[in-house]
């Protein structure tokens, strides 16, 4: 009974802050992204694409909101802001003169119901990996959320045009496609396809970023999309050569003693064994160097010595540390994430300070060394037991760098 009341109490919140604001979707073209990696950085690349051949554009991800240039950073600690903030955002975007919104499309949001009563034309998924489990109860549940946004798309969006967006790829596809069968139009995308269709096989047209795998992905994600608004191929192309990424998402920091710092988001096991594979394989390092910790508050405790697997078949040397411990003491964190590690001993080292982790890391390191932080990338904050607390990876790593 409770959580039918819990469902009807978000259902109607969304329902009056689209009534209150006249609607503003109705007026716009509206493309949301899933799924459970690459949202953000598809959600960067499309707005990048299309206010490179001069369209006006809103985009709201976990990273920042944008509205026709304006940038404002992301301080709400939510993707998918509740209550009024998204209506609010599409209204503004619409009074600001712009054509396109893109947004990204959290499980939990949708649970909450905060797609509803916005009119989408567009829907597209990236991949689909285990997270956000105890949240959701399993894979399964969570899979059905981020499917739930396809079919609600389907059935109620007002949009008389409607594409889906799936990753052929993905072991996932295929609910997604079930969903939406009979609905609008099906665009299959992958990476693969995408190299060798529109990159004539050559994966380094589009430079060093667009390397990882998983980039490349989502290249073809937007591609695929920007071409169902006949922006042409080569302005696609062009665009997405001069993509020079953003903050925290694969970021690296060159030192003049010959070794790099790597600062990337990824806190999740799929997506922190594709940056130390990219890593190893692509830059082949003298040494990797691993520094990350563990989401606490009780998220995903399952991952945690899987996070420790991972950096044993793929490091020389780890440092876990915080990394939003919430209201848990993070050694503990790392205790647990020390548990799937299976290395010598001396392998690793726990360090709960997340600044002096880093800097023991660099200071450790020499030529052909890689140092990979994971884990918070551009996050402007971290959660600990009293609160939120200010931070800046970069910065830290840059003076460390200096020192």
């Amino acid at each position: 009974m409770l959580s039918l009341l819990r469902k009807i109490y978000h259902y109607l919140w969304a329902w009056i802050s689209a009534l209150v604001y006249g609607h503003p979707s109705r007026g716009l073209i509206v493309i949301g992204i899933t799924g459970t990696k690459g949202k953000s950085t598809t959600v960067r690349l499309l707005a990048h694409i299309f206010e490179s051949v001069g369209l006006s554009v809103a985009a709201m991800s976990s990273v920042e909101f944008r509205i026709n240039g304006q940038v404002q950073e992301n301080k709400t600690n939510n993707t998918m802001p509740g209550r009024w903030f998204i209506q609010r955002f599409l209204a503004r975007a619409k009074k600001a003169g712009c054509k396109y919104a893109f947004l990204e499309v959290t499980s939990q949001g949708v649970g909450q119901s905060r797609h509803r009563f916005i009119d989408f034309d567009e829907a597209g998924m990236t991949c689909l990996h285990p997270e956000h489990i105890e949240s959701h109860g399993s894979f399964e549940e969570y899979r059905g959320a981020k499917v739930k946004f396809f079919e609600d798309v389907a059935k109620f969006s007002s949009k008389k045009r409607k594409l889906f967006f799936i990753n052929s790829g993905s072991s996932e596809a295929r609910h997604f496609e079930e969903a939406v069968a009979g609905y609008g139009r099906t665009v299959f995308y992958e990476r693969a396809t995408f190299v060798q269709n529109e990159l004539g096989g050559e994966r380094d047209l589009l430079g060093d970023w667009f390397s990882p795998d998983f980039s490349l992905e989502n290249g073809a994600l937007a591609f695929a999309v920007s071409r169902s608004q006949d922006i042409p191929r080569e302005e696609i192309i062009r665009a997405l050569q001069n993509f020079s990424g953003f903050g925290g998402r694969m970021e690296t920091i060159k030192s003049k003693k010959g070794f790099e710092v790597l600062i990337d988001y990824a806190h999740t096991p799929g997506s922190l064994e594709a940056v130390y594979k990219h890593v190893k394989e692509k830059k082949k390092p003298n040494r990797l160097i691993g520094v990350f910790g563990s989401a606490g508050g009780g998220r995903d405790k399952w991952k945690r010595a899987e996070f420790g697997k991972i950096a044993s078949t793929y490091c020389a040397h780890v440092i876990l540390t915080a990394e939003d411990p919430y209201g848990e003491n993070p050694a503990e964190i790392a205790r647990q994430i020390g548990e799937g590690i299976k290395r010598e001993e001396g392998f690793f080292e726990i360090e709960v300070d997340r600044g002096v982790a880093i800097k023991k890391a660099i200071a450790m390191a020499g030529e052909g060394d890689i140092v990979a932080i994971t884990g918070i990338g551009g996050q402007r904050y971290m959660h600990v037991k009293s609160g939120k607390i200010d931070w800046d990876e970069r910065k830290i790593v840059e003076g460390a760098i200096a020192e």
